[in-house]
Order: C-alpha cells, then structure tokens, then sequence
C-alpha cells in the first residue's frame, strides 16, 4: 500500500514553494517598515494555555485542539492559534523590559481538527502580527493600516474591513445582563448549539452561521456599540478616525465579536469575494487581558493573523505572483574525466554564488541539453572528451545560441566574469 497524506494536510510541491517564498519575502519587507520583529515559537505548547487563553467554551478549545499526552503524562496540543503562544513567550522571557512596545511577527504552521474546505486544511499556516504593551487606538489602527497596505501590495483591490468594539470587560458586563434578557424570551428559537452557549457564553451566538439564529440576533438583540462606557466609545472613534485619515475604508459591524475569548474592545475581520462563501482573509483585534490570563501582569496589546493558503489563492486567482526567475548555469558532461573536472568546475562556480545544476543520471549530451531547456537555464557548459583533450570548454548562450571556448584551467574566473555581466 502506497502512503498517503493525511486528510487535511497537503503537500506544497517545488513548483509552488516558490510562490509561498515571494509572498513570505514581500510580507517580511513590509511588516519591516514597521519595525515588526520576527518571532517563532514551539509547534507544540501545554494545553492549558490554550484553555485559558482562547476560552474552553470556543469551537477551537471544545472541538477542533489536536491533543496528546507525551510520556511524563503532561497534556501538550499542536497550536491551534499564535497570540497566546506569542504572549507566552513576551511573558517567559520579559521582552517587557527590553521595549515599552513590542512589535512582533510571524509566519507559520498551525493545526485544527475542523472539515477541510476550500483555503483552509488541518495543517495550515498564517502569517500575524501583534502590538504588545500599547493601549492606545494608534496601535489598533496600525495593525488594520498595516495588513491592508500588505494586501494593497499584492494588487489585491477586493477587499471588504468590517469593523467593530465589543468594549472593555466592565462594558460588557451590562450589555451581556442586557443582551441575556432581551434573547431569552426567544432561546427556544434558536439552534442548540447556541441554546448551549446562551448561558456559557452569550457572546458567541454571534458566531452562529445558521441564518434562522442570525435572523433572530438582528431582530431582537441590542447593539453593543449603545453600551459601550464614555473611554471605550472615544478608542473606538479615534480609532475610526485615524483609519479614516489613511485612506481605509470600512463598514461597522456590531455583530462581529470574533471566535475567541480574549479579544476586547476593537475587533475586525477583512473579507474578498474572490474567495466565495468563505471569504475572511484575516481578522483580530485588540486582548488587553490575555497577558494578565496567561499569568504576566496587566499588558494592553492588539493584532491581526491572516491566513497564507487564501491569500495565496488569491494571488493565484487574480495573478499577481510573477513568474520564478533563476539565473541557472546548467553543466552538460560527457564521459568519466569530464564528469570528474566538471564537478570540480561547479563546486568552484557556486563558491562564487551562481546558480549550477549538473547531470546526475549520466544521460547522452542531447539528453543533457533538453534538460536545461526544460529548466529554462540562461547558460550551458559543454565538457566532453574533446573538450578535456584540448583543454577548453565550451559556453553556450541560449538565449541566442552564441558560444564561446574557454580554459578548462581557468574557466571558474572566467565563467564568473561573464554570468555576472549578464545575470539579470
């Protein structure tokens, strides 16, 4: 029986790693602008972690965790999210006293046992970045500014923010008591996945996606824009306005309180039609708690995490990814001798930064040739027995199909020179 990936996860094939490396590059330059500093953490975290940071009553901590017990009996889980491992990490080695403001980032893999769909597997990746240790709506907004520039950057123009406050957790408090009396004369309308959150958590009824809930929440639930206390109301209008003077469109949506428990005040969530029914591209928000959750001291902070497999669709869709370019040089031998000093010659040649491929299967010289054709090399070098009798060897431009003798004693320099002329 042959192996087979595992139901969810996906190989990304050379063809395509090209892509993921021009957008993980374009990404990384941008988010430098912003002195973003790049930050990784362990695939793997103790599940507490996740418990309390993301919330038990979440689809991602109740339903959708890879957990396992290693061999001392510890619960550890794949990652299922990256702030609260990043915010352990900002607690663990006290990035608090090297910066009053931490800018991070980050691009890499994460896992959720939830129905593979289009754009999203149970491995997949995400890029984000978080503001730690600034409780100001400058920060909210830079984060929003920030990963709409990046997507600006890929030529991506389709693009929808909507925009929301759910307040600081004293607001709350008197809009979800508010919110529990105006739903439960009509709890038995609703599903019973949100007849469960009702009590658990009223907030995450919003998440529901089945329309007759959806129907109910907008007939008969406040706004919690109207309960929002007099300093959580301003962060939210400063926030507004600095989008406002960088040229960021948005629709204020107060139904959107995000999956997860930690997010207060401003959340956000970024969506393109180009990817149909599914359509969120990223989404955050601010946590001003999580670090205080996850046992630091008291820490405002915000940020944003997209995912890399939909954005990578619609680059693809839209066709913005330009093609992989190499300056290859492809070393065509014939016979033991060439084989040997052509060896030598490459080595020699990537010493010296160029790009060489050689023939490994010891196919004929007309083999060889449409193999650099098919790897679209810019240069051939011809070695054979001749060659290796005269002393010299032959460079062959395909571009127009000149060539030119050189000495096999001297050819590294020389074939140096001339690949350098001409690199593009």
């Amino acid at each position: 029986m042959a192996y087979r990936t595992v139901k969810g996860t996906k190989d990304i094939l050379p063809g395509e790693s090209y892509q993921w490396q021009y957008v993980e590059k374009r990404i990384s330059e941008i988010l430098a602008r912003n002195n973003f500093k790049e930050i990784r953490t362990p695939v793997f975290e103790a599940t507490e972690l996740f418990a309390r940071g993301i919330g038990d009553d979440t689809d991602v901590v109740s339903k959708e965790m890879y957990t396992f017990l290693d061999k001392g009996q510890t619960s550890l889980t794949l990652r299922p999210e990256l702030t609260a491992p990043v915010v352990r990490a900002y607690i663990q080695n006290n990035l608090a006293q090297q910066a009053p403001v931490s800018k991070l980032y980050y691009i890499d893999s994460l896992f959720r046992q939830e129905r593979p769909q289009k754009g999203r597997l149970r491995q997949f990746h995400q890029f984000g970045f978080e503001i730690i240790g600034s409780e100001h709506p400058e920060a909210d907004a830079e984060i929003i500014q920030t990963v709409c520039q990046i997507y600006r950057d890929f030529g991506i123009a389709d693009l929808q923010v909507r925009l929301n406050s759910i307040g600081s957790r004293e607001s709350r408090r008197d809009y979800l008591r508010i919110l529990h009396n105006a739903l439960n004369p009509h709890l038995a309308e609703f599903c019973g996945t949100c007849q469960q959150r009702f009590e658990k958590n009223i907030l995450r009824l919003f998440d529901c996606k089945v329309e007759s809930c959806r129907e109910m929440l907008n007939s008969h639930a406040p706004s919690i824009l109207d309960y929002l206390n007099n300093a959580d109301r301003q962060h939210f209008e400063d926030v507004k306005t600095l989008l406002d003077r960088t040229g960021v469109s948005y629709t204020i949506d107060p139904t959107l309180v995000r999956g997860l428990d930690y997010y207060t005040r401003t959340t956000f969530e970024i969506t393109s039609a180009l990817l149909g029914s599914q359509d969120a591209v990223c989404g955050g928000g601010r946590y001003d708690h999580l670090a205080e959750d996850l046992g630091g001291v008291p820490t405002p902070a915000v940020g944003v995490a997209s995912g890399m497999e939909r954005l990578l669709m619609i680059l693809n869709e839209i066709g913005t990814i330009p093609e992989e370019k190499q300056d290859l040089l492809y070393l065509a031998t014939l016979g033991d001798e060439a084989r040997k000093t052509g060896f030598l010659i490459a080595a020699q040649l990537r010493q010296k930064g160029i790009a060489v491929d050689t023939d490994l299967a010891r196919r004929s010289l007309k083999a060889q040739m449409r193999e650099a054709g098919k790897k679209a090399a810019r240069w051939v070098v011809i070695l054979g027995e001749n060659e290796i009798e005269q002393g010299k060897l032959i460079l062959k431009m395909m571009s127009d199909g000149s060539q030119a003798e050189i000495a096999i004693q001297s050819a590294a320099e020389e074939i140096g020179v001339i690949v350098a002329s001409q690199k593009s």
